[in-house]
């Protein structure tokens, strides 16, 4: 996996690959599942370019990206930021992996879980101590991925895609 793709961190001008990447990994992942118009909707105002921005512009942020070594083309990309999920024991020392979206291709290599180590570093030198996330709760593939990361249930929230609200698990692991 390493020869073949390369992880790094994004800066400014690469707001235009994440959002490529991630409206085409929502479409891929929930395409048959959610409603069309609620995926479009939600790419629309969740993948904009300055969505991607603000998180850089942000200190207490990271966004690592997962390119092709050969061509350099984007596959998937990691989001840490603030912790804003519904838990019952919020601290300080909470961030939030907000997303880590890789193409399906490209799923079962080693990259999600070279994304989630690279997620995990980021946070440790940092200095905080628990990851957070929220996952749509019928992802079981997802779920699954988490839990083998060592993840475990510690909420629940509602996610509004496009028109439509959404069942979420928030999980949470120490780092």
């Amino acid at each position: 996996m390493k020869d073949e793709f390369r992880l790094r961190r994004c800066g400014a001008g690469d707001e235009q690959a994440l959002s490529l990447v991630g409206a085409a990994t929502f479409l891929e992942a929930f395409a048959g599942t959610l409603e069309g118009r609620d995926i479009l909707l939600h790419c629309q105002k969740q993948h904009a370019p300055e969505v991607y921005a603000t998180w850089m512009a942000e200190t207490s942020s990271r966004i690592y990206i997962a390119e092709s070594s050969q061509g350099g083309a984007p596959v998937g990309y990691a989001v840490l930021a603030e912790a804003k999920l519904p838990v019952a024991d919020p601290q300080l020392t909470d961030i939030e992996l907000k997303r880590i979206y890789l193409l399906h291709r490209f799923q079962g290599c080693g990259l999600g879980r070279a994304l989630m180590e690279q997620s995990i570093e980021a946070a440790r030198e940092m200095g905080r101590k628990r990851l957070l996330l929220g996952v749509y709760g019928r992802n079981v593939g997802a779920i699954a991925f988490y839990e083998r990361c060592g993840f475990r249930k510690v909420g629940e929230r509602t996610f509004l895609v496009g028109t439509t609200l959404h069942e979420d698990a928030v999980m949470g692991r120490e780092i």
